[in-house]
């Protein structure tokens, strides 16, 4: 099947609205916010996916930009050439449009999908704990499994289909991750005391030191 033009590909407004109501109920279901702070980096993480899906399927900002950058016609930007960091890769002789979207699209599926694995099963093994401090399984080999989930997701995307706002979004959200698990860990510390003291020194927040279960 022939990859779409951009006339084809954009506008799509009914498109985008599911999309973003899909990926909404699916955060919804898998965070489960409770307290304001839930709610909060739910809500910005909407509004990322909500811009992102709205250059995506709708009105190409990016696109119109970035062709007038590269003195090219927004009309040679259909369902491929949108995939800008494929296209940069093809423009650099690296390799041909195609193999590039797949590689793209592969990187991007690899960091969303491992990343809804993370946040599915934390918060799984926290519903098990019943309020009690887990350090099992997941929460062996990083503290914060659903706040890298997050952080991997804007990753993943940026890399599928990168747009000015959810570039600019992106360090902002990844910081605003960083700074709950800061607080959550404070609120864990007074929950648990030396239990979490002796956790927290032992495994680390993000990024694993040598992985394994148990």
């Amino acid at each position: 099947m022939e990859p779409k033009g951009y006339e084809q590909w954009y506008g799509n407004w009914t498109y985008m609205v599911v999309a973003s109501l899909i990926f909404g109920v699916f955060t919804l279901a898998l965070l489960r916010p409770r307290k304001k702070r839930d709610w909060r980096k739910v809500g910005v993480l909407q509004a990322f996916f909500i811009s992102l899906f709205a250059e995506m399927f709708g009105f190409p900002l990016t696109v119109l930009l970035f062709s007038s950058f590269l003195g090219v016609s927004y009309k040679d930007f259909g369902l491929f050439e949108s995939h800008l960091w494929a296209y940069l890769i093809a423009k650099l002789g690296v390799m041909s449009l195609g193999p590039a979207v797949g590689l793209v699209m592969w990187i991007s599926i690899l960091f969303i999908g491992t990343a809804f694995i993370l946040i599915g099963w934390g918060w799984l093994k926290i519903y098990r704990g019943k309020g009690s401090l887990v350090t099992t399984g997941l929460y062996s080999i990083v503290r914060h499994p659903q706040y890298l989930g997050l952080i991997l997701i804007i990753i993943g995307f940026n890399v599928q289909w990168p747009t000015f706002p959810t570039l600019v979004m992106a360090p902002i959200l990844i910081l605003m991750y960083l700074r709950l698990a800061r607080i959550e860990e404070r609120e864990l510390t007074e929950e648990f005391g030396t239990a979490y003291k002796v956790y927290r020194k032992r495994v680390p927040g993000f990024m694993p030191k040598v992985i394994r279960y148990r």
